[in-house]
């Protein structure tokens, strides 16, 4: 609803007729250069539990963004945690565990992004409140994952609170997930694997605002003039930070409504053209990965009756 309220659909058909299409091959070589990093910056995640290569991580990393796409609610998340313990035997809890640690680094490098377009663009009192609600959200995150690895008895205390009034049986089931969790944790205690995830991630969004730019230069001129440098650093930010949000398959409007928020609202870009752009973008982020992730689930002999097993597996890890 917030993506298409007053829009004028023949004018986006003619916007989107008029598209140099072309720009989105480089554009394409880019984004998946970007996926590669990401996967790399997973495995160093990893590391303390299990070293694996590319080779391993990055068709896990494929399907992840294909049932992301596909289902509501980030469920990618769990499953690519069920595909690396089917493939390498780490726990699904330790596995979600490094991948919280990416949604929030994402989030930081997002905020700096923002941060950095701030002094070259004008921010509407909208894109002022979204900085300041995600830099409260993301700080309190930073500060729980820090303090969650200092361990020490505040933490046994508060895990005692918390299991004391459960049955025997939930209770140990509990304290074994939050144990295979905190052990998902142990990156935060190397700085040089801290500081290579930090790289990897200004590394890997940058690749992605490049895409953003690339595929911004096959519109009119009204739209390229205004899509410079800060411009793209913004809109990267504000558009993927709303797709961070749990929300509905492929993050459909939700994105959308980032993006116009930019173009439209900040960038005083006219709406239609806005919206054309954000349609063309989102296409682009979504179709290519979602078929290679499909492809990689075949390859990987993968099945929903699969996951459940996995679910129902009394191994080592609840």
């Amino acid at each position: 609803w917030f993506a298409l309220r007053g829009q004028n659909f023949g004018r986006i058909r003619t916007a989107l007729g008029e598209v140099h299409y072309w720009w989105l091959l480089p554009a394409l070589v880019v984004y998946f250069t970007g996926i590669t990093i990401r996967a790399y910056r997973w495995s160093i995640l990893l590391r303390p539990m299990k070293r694996l290569s590319l080779r391993e991580i990055l068709p896990i990393t494929a399907v992840g963004y294909m049932t992301n796409n596909i289902l509501p609610l980030r469920t990618g998340e769990v499953v690519r945690s069920y595909v690396l313990f089917k493939q390498s035997g780490i726990r699904k809890t330790s596995a979600l565990a490094t991948i919280a640690i990416e949604r929030i680094v994402d989030g930081v490098t997002l905020l700096l992004f923002i941060l950095i377009s701030m002094i070259f663009v004008s921010f509407t009192s909208y894109l002022r409140h979204i900085a300041i609600i995600a830099f409260a959200v993301f700080a309190v995150a930073v500060i729980g994952l820090f303090l969650l690895t200092l361990g020490g008895t505040f933490r046994d205390r508060l895990l005692q609170i918390i299991l004391g009034p459960l049955p025997t049986g939930v209770a140990d089931k509990v304290e074994k997930m939050t144990e295979s969790f905190l052990g998902g944790l142990a990156v935060m205690k190397s700085k040089r694997d801290l500081g290579l995830v930090g790289i990897c991630s200004i590394a890997a969004w940058t690749c992605e605002a490049s895409t953003y730019f690339l595929i911004s230069r096959g519109f009119p001129s009204e739209l390229t003039s205004k899509m410079g440098p800060a411009s793209t650093l913004l809109t990267t930010g504000v558009g993927n930070l709303a797709t961070l949000v749990p929300s509905g398959p492929g993050y459909v409007g939700t994105f959308e409504a980032g993006i116009q928020a930019v173009l439209h609202g900040a960038l005083k870009i006219p709406l239609e053209m806005s919206f054309s752009y954000a349609v063309v973008l989102h296409a682009f982020l979504y179709f290519p990965v979602t078929i290679w992730g499909g492809f990689e689930w075949w390859r990987l002999h993968l099945s929903v009756a699969q996951m459940r097993g996995l679910e129902d597996e009394n191994e080592a890890d609840p």
